[in-house]
């Protein structure tokens, strides 16, 4: 494949050119430069992708799990091997910093490969009950759509366990950030995937993903993305009665209980929040504190903010990149300006370009004071390095303000007292919480309640979304 060209789709185990096609800009989010195309994939690339999965699903389905375990291990050894070429890849297409691809978005990445094997390798497929046995079958062709902000971590989140699941997928990634989507078709590819089992067709969500939600030989839709976005999939799946998988927006509350260790918590909440410029759907964006020590969360906040290296993502000593895309960009600068505009106390930051940079889409990183549950801040997804301070006066208006969103994808609590802790995680309405910044598993299940989506990603309830369960009487 020549990812210079980047004018093929990855269908039915080879690739092939679409010369006349439309094509759509890759942009470097830090020169603003265009750097390429891609070809922008119509409904009719859909459908020969989608048939084509169709086709090798009954074979794939039947194949032994050693076998399918096998696909994975070789996928599994190819990413590590090709791990730093993703990296640059990253770096070049969505603006993470080189070190932070390396320490974070490939080897989590990899890290879903590692767990469908893990899972696969332990889970029972036949359990016989009282007079009855359960079956647990791939559900079938499988279309995943995956998001700009952690391109090839979305990618190895779905891909792994519909695999590990027997399922055939066809894969369009984001057309803001393509080139991580085509590396790893060529893996699979150079895996040995057999044909069909995995299909790439790159192009817009209005066209491509479209095609797909309305096709009906898919079974299943996975998408990461907006709320926007995973409504129209639903909507559009409705039709034919597909399993839609949504994991979607968020505002995470990061509840800061009064016995918290308010020193080094602060920090590290501002960077949770900040890390990859801000741009993740789970990001604990809302830091909620005590009234009575708004002061001190301000300044250890702002020196946490202050701390963040703002540049090239090509340099190891960046730890903040710009924003993936102009439109994000714009729509960074604009919730800013709501922030200072409904009145929130600026901490530091702001809607200007960091010192020395004069180009690509920067932002310097914003904490905003004082802010209240009905500013624009508060309430709606900014996506950008943007961090609300928020203060409560008990533990149940921590709670309640905790809960008072639309969202419901992450939280976290802060506190000296774990049963305390505990005790406050298990009544905000999200689908998970961190106490005291655990350490990240690819087993915990992921997604969200209310507007964040439904259905769950990682581990073994992220497989099982990809089977159907079949109840046999007298077995």
């Amino acid at each position: 494949m020549r990812v210079d060209g980047m004018t093929c789709v990855y269908i039915d185990g080879r690739w092939e050119e679409r010369a006349g096609a439309a094509m759509l800009p890759v942009v470097d989010p830090a020169t603003e430069a265009t750097i390429g195309a891609i070809a922008a994939g119509t409904a009719a690339d859909v459908d020969q992708a989608v048939m084509a999965a169709r086709r090798a699903f009954e074979p794939f389905a039947a194949t032994p799990v050693a076998e399918r375990r096998a696909l994975l291990v070789r996928m599994l050894d190819l990413l590590e091997a090709r791990a730093e070429v993703f990296a640059q890849a990253l770096s070049v297409e969505m603006g993470a910093p080189i070190a932070f691809a390396r320490a974070s978005q490939v080897p989590f990445a990899i890290a879903h490969v590692r767990a469908a094997i893990e899972v696969l390798e332990r889970y029972d497929f036949v359990r016989e009950e009282a007079g009855y046995a359960v079956a647990k079958e791939p559900i079938g062709v499988c279309a995943l759509i995956t998001p700009w902000n952690w391109p090839l971590y979305q990618i190895t989140a779905k891909v792994g366990p519909a695999i590990a699941a027997g399922c055939t997928v066809v894969l369009k990634p984001s057309e803001l950030s393509p080139l991580s989507g085509l590396l790893f078709a060529q893996l699979m590819h150079d895996a040995g995937t057999p044909a069909g089992v995995f299909n790439l067709v790159n192009g817009t969500g209005e066209v491509v993903g479209a095609a797909l939600s309305s096709h009906p030989e898919v079974d299943m839709i996975s998408i990461t993305g907006s709320t926007r976005a995973g409504v129209l999939v639903a909507q559009a799946g409705a039709v034919t009665v597909k399993r839609v998988v949504q994991e979607l927006g968020g505002k995470s509350p990061n509840v800061f209980l009064d016995d918290a260790d308010f020193a080094t918590a602060v920090a590290k909440g501002v960077q949770s929040g900040m890390r990859n410029t801000g741009q993740s759907c789970s990001a604990p964006t809302r830091m909620l504190v005590p009234a009575h020590r708004l002061a001190e969360v301000e300044e250890l906040a702002a020196a946490a903010a202050t701390a963040f290296v703002v540049g090239d993502p090509r340099d190891e000593a960046t730890t903040m990149g710009p924003i993936a895309n102009a439109a994000q960009h714009t729509r960074v600068l604009a919730m800013i300006a709501a922030g200072a505009a409904d009145g929130a106390k600026l901490v530091c930051g702001g809607a200007t370009r960091p010192d020395g940079v004069d180009r690509g889409f920067y932002v310097r990183p914003t904490i905003f004071s004082a802010v209240t549950p009905e500013m624009r801040i508060a309430r709606e997804e900014i996506f950008g390095p943007v961090l609300c301070i928020m203060p409560y006066r008990d533990e149940e208006e921590a709670i309640a303000i905790a809960n008072d969103t639309p969202y419901g994808l992450g939280a976290h609590v802060q506190s000296g007292d774990l049963a305390r802790a505990r005790r406050v995680a298990r009544r905000i309405r999200a689908g998970q919480v961190h106490i005291n910044y655990p350490a990240w598993t690819a087993h915990a299940p992921f997604g969200g309640y209310k507007t964040s989506g439904n259905g769950r990603e990682y581990g073994v309830h992220g497989f099982e979304e990809y089977l159907e369960t079949k109840a046999i009487l007298g077995y």
